[in-house]
């Protein structure tokens, strides 16, 4: 049975509607405020969650805090369907927290780490047997940077297959790129890894090829509406998004398409079907407001490839 572990950050999302991005010191009307479960990491989690077939089970390695939405959190990822043995609890510090301002679909995110910020490599010892037991590993950059190294030196020992969403963007030495074995950046992240301006189909071919030169195996950048440069093991291609129906929150669209890459290929699906199924996944993802409210059920990405 397919199993996949999820390493990353747990948020409270603050979001708030704006009817315009406010200026440093100006105070805008906004509207529309929730309070949303969040963080990349869970995000993907939950996206893994609702995503897997009968019989895939998936499980996360994370930290909350001792605060009122640590519990609830927490919860939320069990009630998901996520193994949660591996999430401590941090009596001494706040839940992850992202103040979120949304306008005309797109988004800007003041972000405080909260107890992500106190995960560990002992944390990813004490989870090597979960490790140990995947089909693959997932892992982002909202959490300290030597607990994703271990976790990714960890899977690397025990054959599992390493997904790593470089996000939020910081540049990776080569020794951490070595152990990766699928990265999924988008235009933004690209750029600040490889220094190559993703923006057009072109520019996230060039990335693609940057990011192999540089270590990875396996290289997906990510490009919004114009869907995804990639390597097949060969060949540098592209895949054409897929179109929402409507844009109303890109919150947790690069979530999704990680998420879903990931449930594809434990699958077996190929890195074009895995792809053209993540595409289908994002695009329902953004006609949703909020993070983890948007990410789809199977029933409606398989529906909506149907329609298709």
């Amino acid at each position: 049975m397919a199993k996949i572990v999820i390493l990353g950050s747990i948020n409270t999302d603050l979001v708030i509607q704006s009817p315009k991005a406010p200026r440093m010191g100006e105070t805008v009307m906004g509207g529309g405020f929730r309070i949303i479960a969040g963080g990349k990491g869970a995000n993907q989690g939950v996206a893994v969650a609702r995503l897997l077939g009968e019989g895939a089970s998936a499980a996360f390695i994370g930290a909350v805090g001792g605060d009122e939405f640590g519990p609830i959190m927490r919860g939320n990822l069990a009630e998901n369907g996520l193994d949660v043995m591996h999430v401590k609890s941090v009596a001494d510090c706040a839940t992850g927290t992202a103040v979120i301002v949304v306008h005309e679909g797109d988004n800007f995110i003041v972000l405080d780490s909260g107890a992500n910020g106190t995960i560990t490599p002992d944390d990813v010892a004490r989870a090597e047997d979960i490790i140990a037991g995947a089909d693959i590993l997932v892992t982002q950059l909202e959490i300290p940077l030597e607990a994703v190294r271990a976790a990714l030196a960890l899977a690397k020992r025990y054959n599992v297959t390493t997904l790593l969403n470089p996000a939020p963007a910081r540049p990776l030495d080569a020794a951490l790129l070595a152990m990766v074995d699928i990265i999924t950046p988008n235009e933004t992240e690209c750029e600040t890894l490889t220094g190559v301006n993703a923006d057009t189909i072109e520019g996230g071919k060039a990335g693609v090829a940057a990011l192999l030169e540089m270590g990875v195996k396996q290289a997906i950048v990510t490009l919004g509406a114009n869907g995804a440069a990639y390597n097949d093991g060969g060949d540098i291609l592209h895949q054409p998004g897929v179109k929402a129906d409507v844009v109303v929150d890109t919150t947790a669209a690069g979530d999704s398409f990680t998420g879903a890459l990931a449930v594809a290929l434990t699958e077996g699906k190929s890195i074009h079907e895995a792809i053209v199924f993540a595409n289908h996944v994002g695009a329902i993802t953004v006609a949703t407001m909020g993070a983890q409210p948007s990410l789809p059920t199977r029933a409606a990405v398989e529906k909506k490839m149907k329609e298709r």
